[in-house]
């Protein structure tokens, strides 16, 4: 047996660590879907059920008009079928550590076709302000888990229902693409949030559906982001909610966007459930 150098022990050593940090982040991925695994089943419930009725009713009707709307519907429930597919598609693929210029507001878009049932189904009500569509090099689907990451926690923290907030805009003066993730929960106590990025820190307890309390979540988002060489910031009150900052290095807008720009500058809104 040959005798292994301490170089080549500690390179042994931190290739196994790193495969082990892939192996986790994958773990917490699955775990995330595992969330939404509720309600993406619910969404698509009611898209087969107006697909359905629709469907019935452009059979039942000879009149043109009620046809050409049954025939509308069917499509518009045929295209949320096929967005959420594809987010979760997107979402589930492991593309390793490549990094592209990718548009910011159709990310965070990718994210919230997952999560838009989820939030409802939790009284949880979204607003959108996309200031602007910049453009940064990143990892589509690590950056796509950070932000699934930080709406569950932000859901989490508003027990009973409040307002998400996802925010896109560009830092000019520093360089930056930002995006902002604000609720209006509970808040994070002042003396613990210097510990929030630690590993196995933790502020709460897991939830009915396993998800939380691990505090492994904000930790590998902490290092996601590190590895971007970004920056993760995070402004919280008791009482009044939370936020949390993703800053991205800018990049100058490439001949053809990786992912397509799917939303206008603008608010949009999304009513509570009913």
């Amino acid at each position: 047996m040959i005798q292994q150098t301490p170089q080549q022990q500690i390179a042994e050593l931190e290739q196994q660590l790193a495969e082990m940090q892939t192996q986790l982040m994958q773990a917490q991925k699955m775990s995330s879907v595992g969330a939404l695994s509720s309600s993406i089943t619910h969404e698509f419930n009611n898209i087969l059920t107006t697909v359905i009725n629709y469907a019935k009713m452009g059979l039942r009707h000879k009149d043109a008009k009620i046809k050409e709307k049954s025939f509308n519907k069917i499509l518009s429930a045929g295209q949320r079928a096929a967005k959420i597919t594809t987010g979760m598609l997107s979402y589930a693929r492991n593309n390793g550590d490549q990094k592209e210029n990718i548009e910011m507001v159709g990310l965070v878009n990718s994210v919230l076709s997952l999560i838009e049932k989820d939030l409802q189904m939790n009284r949880v009500r979204l607003e959108t302000n996309f200031d602007s569509q910049p453009f940064a090099e990143v990892n589509a689907n690590q950056i796509q888990q950070v932000l699934l990451n930080l709406i569950v926690n932000g859901r989490q923290a508003m027990d009973g229902g409040g307002t998400l907030t996802i925010g896109v805009g560009t830092n000019e003066k520093d360089g930056f693409a930002e995006i902002s993730v604000r609720d209006t929960g509970s808040g994070i106590p002042k003396d613990k949030l210097p510990k929030i990025f630690d590993s196995f820190f933790s502020t709460k307890t897991a939830d009915s559906q396993g998800q939380g309390g691990t505090g492994l979540g904000l930790s590998l988002c902490n290092d996601i982001i590190e590895d971007h060489k970004g920056r993760i910031r995070v402004e919280s009150t008791i009482g009044k909610g939370t936020m949390f900052t993703l800053k991205f290095p800018l990049v100058a807008e490439p001949k053809k966007a990786t992912i397509t720009r799917r939303a206008s500058a603008g608010t949009q809104m999304m009513p509570k459930a009913g």
